[in-house]
């Protein structure tokens, strides 16, 4: 799938946020994606993977996280509380 057909893809279903993030990658202002990989970025397996791939080809490193770490980070902000 190219961009394009990427990107009307996002349009039509109206996935406005997944195209405020690509934008933010073309500009060059995300260089680093952290995701839980059980739960990926997008419900559709397929999008998700293509959107990924663009983002990468974008120069942004995906970082897969567990569910544990994003426990502790919580856990360190409420204790800085």
């Amino acid at each position: 799938m190219t961009t394009e057909e990427l990107m009307a893809v996002l349009e039509k279903k109206k996935l406005t946020d997944i195209i405020e993030l690509i934008d933010d990658a073309k500009a060059g202002e995300l260089e680093e994606l952290e995701l839980v990989e059980s739960l990926g970025l997008l419900m559709d397996p397929e999008l998700n993977r293509e959107v990924l791939q663009l983002l990468q080809s974008l120069g942004v490193s995906i970082v897969y996280v567990t569910g544990e770490e994003d426990e502790l980070d919580e856990d360190d902000e409420d204790d800085d509380e």
